[in-house]
């Protein structure tokens, strides 16, 4: 059985150079692989935990960049242990916060960003599917 995440968001930008470097320093994700060709990002894996996100470069003519060519920004939900520091390092970074931390009702404690091409991060302490 291969090991790894079984789900990955998968967004396109059009500055994918950027997108990495701004998810890498600014919210704390490792460069797992980039590949590219011509100058543009054909495909990056970027892992935080045992979660991973994969993007690419906008106009590369593929099949998936031809589908999502006119899709809006996307929703992204990452669990974090200490939201309080990630929360600081994302500010640091310059990162737009666009919901400051906030404990929720139902336990979390949260926020939200959003990156410079508009795609929505929310960092919190709630773990989808964990126990009760």
């Amino acid at each position: 059985m291969a090991e790894g995440p079984h789900i990955c968001p998968t967004l396109t930008y059009d500055d994918a150079h950027a997108a990495i470097k701004q998810l890498t320093e600014g919210f704390g994700f490792t460069r797992h692989a980039v590949y590219e060709e011509d100058g543009k990002v054909v495909h990056a894996e970027l892992t935080y935990g045992n979660g991973m996100v994969m993007l690419g470069s906008k106009g590369t003519g593929s099949e998936f960049d031809k589908l999502v060519e006119a899709a809006g920004p996307a929703g992204v939900y990452i669990h974090v242990d200490d939201v309080d520091a990630h929360h600081a390092r994302a500010v640091e970074h310059g990162i737009e916060i666009v919901m400051p931390l906030k404990d929720q009702e139902y336990g979390s404690r949260d926020y939200i960003a959003r990156d410079a091409e508009g795609n929505i991060w929310s960092f919190g302490t709630y773990l989808p599917g964990g126990a009760d």
